[in-house]
């Protein structure tokens, strides 16, 4: 069965439901995206908005992988970068092109919206080795440094 990959519209609730599970079991991390699961109501604003894009990868109607990703307008130029934010694939699924199938596609929404550059983050450590090889595949490495601020009563990381 091939996977098709869709973007999402505020009528697929559903599906972006069926994203945040996805994203939940290959993040190994069910608790954050099950607990306070965001109302229908939310999603369907979340996904009208104009700086969200969530893609879902699809084989046979049932979600395999998917992007959370958002337009980020610049100030210095009139132009945008797309920041992905969460990309994940279900384990049954990997190394068959499904994640480079939907940066493919996040690329042709990128470029249609004027954007300039799609970034990415990604961490060191040995699980996320094979995200850092698909992303140099496709990109230029760049090492940063990043910080978690916590906003003002706001307890944790974020």
């Amino acid at each position: 069965m091939s996977v098709a990959v869709r973007q999402l519209t505020p009528d697929d609730v559903a599906l972006m439901d069926a994203l945040l599970t996805t994203f939940g079991e290959a993040f190994n991390d069910v608790g954050t995206y099950a607990t306070n699961r965001p109302s229908a109501g939310y999603l369907r604003q979340l996904l009208g908005a104009d700086s969200f894009i969530a893609l879902a990868a699809l084989e046979g109607g049932v979600v395999v992988g998917g992007i959370a990703a958002y337009e980020l307008k610049k100030f210095e130029q009139q132009r945008s970068e797309i920041y992905i934010y969460d990309l994940a694939v279900a384990s049954a699924h990997r190394r068959h092109g499904v994640a480079t199938a939907l940066i493919e596609e996040l690329k042709k929404i990128a470029a249609g919206r004027g954007a300039y550059m799609i970034f990415v983050q990604a961490d060191t450590g040995i699980e996320d080795e094979p995200a850092i090889a698909l992303y140099t595949k496709l990109g230029t490495r760049e090492d940063v440094l990043h910080f978690d601020i916590p906003v003002e009563g706001e307890t944790g990381a974020a």
